[in-house]
């Protein structure tokens, strides 16, 4: 008897890992927040993302990554 249901266990517990990793990938991109550095070869006053590559003009707050 136990025998028989071993497999379907086995079956259920790998669905519900997938199932929560994901749920859990979900809601991230799996990238990196913005990490700014400044560009002076662009010019005295620029910035660019290490990580996605956006760029602006003075000292930004907020990733502004496209989504």
């Amino acid at each position: 008897m136990l025998v028989g249901i071993m497999p379907l266990l086995l079956l259920v517990l790998l669905v519900s890992v997938f199932l929560y990793l994901w749920l859990a990938r979900r809601g991230t991109t799996l990238t990196r927040a913005c990490r700014w550095r400044r560009d002076g070869a662009a010019g005295p006053d620029r910035y660019r993302c290490a990580s996605c590559g956006a760029t602006c003009e003075g000292r930004p707050k907020d990733c502004l990554r496209p989504r």
